[in-house]
C-alpha cells in the first residue's frame, strides 16, 4: 500500500538500532514521522539509522536509550522524546528476547528476560504512552507478536517466548478495547521467520523467510490515519504456514 502521512507524528519504535526494529523505524521516517531511534546498548548502531532516517525524509530524528523493563527507565526515555519531538503519537513495541534452548536448561534469569522484555516492555511502554494519546484524542500502537501464538503453539524449546508472545497478542486485544472511545488503535504484527532471524527451519513457507517488506505493509495499514476503525487485529506475516502440519 502507499505510504501513509506521518508528518507532525512522533514516531518511537523499542529495539530500533538494529534488526526488524530498525527497517520499522525507518518505514516510518519513509512517511515524514519524527522519529525516535530506541537502544538500550546499542548506540553507535543507533546513531547509524537515525542518520539514515534523517537521509529518508524524516522530519525530525533523535536517539533515546533506556531499558523497557524499568518503569524508571520508560518513563524517563519518554519524557526524552516529549521534550525534544513532543508526545508520542506512533509506539511500536518490538522489544522482545528469545531463548531457543530446551525449557529445563533455561537459567532463571534467562526465563525473565524473555518475559520482561517481550511482555512487560510492551505494557510498560503501552502505558507511558497512553495519557499523552488520550488526551490528545489520536494513537496509534502496533506490538510486534510471534506467528500462531494465539492458537497455543507451544514447544518444549523456546517456550517462554511463545507464552510470552500469547501474553502480549491478548494485551493487544484487551488494549483495543479499552481504547475504542479514545481516537486510539492497538494492532499487532506477527511473523513467523523474518530474514534477519538467528536459527532458519529446513522447510519455509513459498521457500523463504519474511522480508522486512511483508511486515513494512501491514504496519503501514495500521499506522494510517485513515485506518481508524482496525483495532485489536493481529496480522500473522507467516507465509501460510499451518504449525498443525509439522
Amino acid at each position: 500500500m502507499d505510504e501513509p502521512d506521518l508528518s507532525r507524528q512522533t514516531a518511537l519504535v523499542t529495539g530500533s538500532a538494529k534488526g526488524l526494529g530498525r527497517e520499522l523505524l525507518l518505514a516510518a521516517a519513509d512517511c515524514g514521522a519524527k522519529t525516535a531511534v530506541h537502544y538500550h546498548t546499542s548506540a553507535d548502531a543507533a546513531h547509524e539509522v537515525a542518520d539514515e532516517a534523517d537521509e529518508r525524509g524524516a522530519e525530525d530524528v533523535m536517539t533515546v536509550q533506556g531499558d523497557v523493563t524499568e518503569p524508571e527507565s520508560v518513563d524517563e526515555l519518554f519524557a526524552a522524546v516529549e521534550s525534544e519531538l513532543g508526545t508520542v503519537d506512533v509506539l511500536v513495541n518490538n522489544v522482545g528476547d528469545f531463548a531457543p534452548t530446551h525449557w529445563e536448561e533455561l537459567t532463571f534469569e534467562d526465563w525473565r528476560r524473555v518475559f520482561e522484555t517481550n511482555l512487560d516492555g510492551t505494557y510498560l511502554c503501552s502505558r507511558r504512552a497512553l495519557s499523552a494519546m488520550r488526551e490528545n484524542g489520536y494513537g496509534r500502537i502496533v506490538n510486534v507478536g510471534y506467528a500462531s501464538a494465539e492458537k497455543g503453539l507451544v514447544s518444549p524449546k523456546n517456550f517462554p517466548y511463545f507464552a510470552a508472545k500469547a501474553g502480549v497478542l491478548m494485551f493487544t486485544r484487551m488494549l483495543a478495547a479499552d481504547t475504542q472511545d479514545d481516537g486510539i488503535t492497538v494492532n499487532a504484527i506477527s511473523p513467523y521467520v523474518v530474514e534477519n532471524s538467528d536459527e532458519f527451519p529446513d522447510q519455509l513457507p513459498r521457500g523463504r523467510p519474511a522480508q522486512y517488506e511483508d511486515l513494512i505493509q501491514p504496519l503501514y495499514f495500521f499506522l494510517d490515519p485513515e485506518t481508524g476503525y482496525v483495532s485489536g487485529e493481529n496480522v500473522e506475516v507467516d507465509g501460510g504456514w499451518l504449525p498443525e502440519s509439522v
